[in-house]
């Protein structure tokens, strides 16, 4: 599964997300936004399509993630997504989280 935006004025790459679906799971696996369009909703927007699609086209009932400390733990808590595990050091020094999510 591929969501994208891009950018109308440039025609350049705003936003992607890249996961797969498997069995009732979404397991998204990149998410990025250009440093330009951080803030303005279009992480969120590109997720919940993302979300949207898994769970009305491919009957996923969860979705799934990981990310790391200096990336966006926060920015997924803030759209429902749960953590369910942590960790530690893993590489050296950075933390490492899954969280999940239900859909629908």
């Amino acid at each position: 599964m591929h969501v994208w935006a891009v950018n109308d004025s440039d025609d350049d790459l705003a936003a992607g997300l890249v996961g797969y679906t498997w069995a009732t799971w979404l397991h998204v696996t990149y998410l990025w936004v250009d440093e330009r369009h951080r803030g303005t909703g279009l992480g969120a927007a590109l997720l919940r399509e993302a979300e949207r699609i898994a769970s009305k086209d491919r009957g996923c009932r969860s979705s799934r993630l990981e990310t790391w400390d200096f990336q966006a733990p926060r920015f997924y808590e803030k759209q429902g997504y749960e953590v369910v595990c942590v960790i530690p050091d893993y590489p050296p020094g950075i933390t490492e989280y899954t969280l999940m999510k239900r859909l629908g």
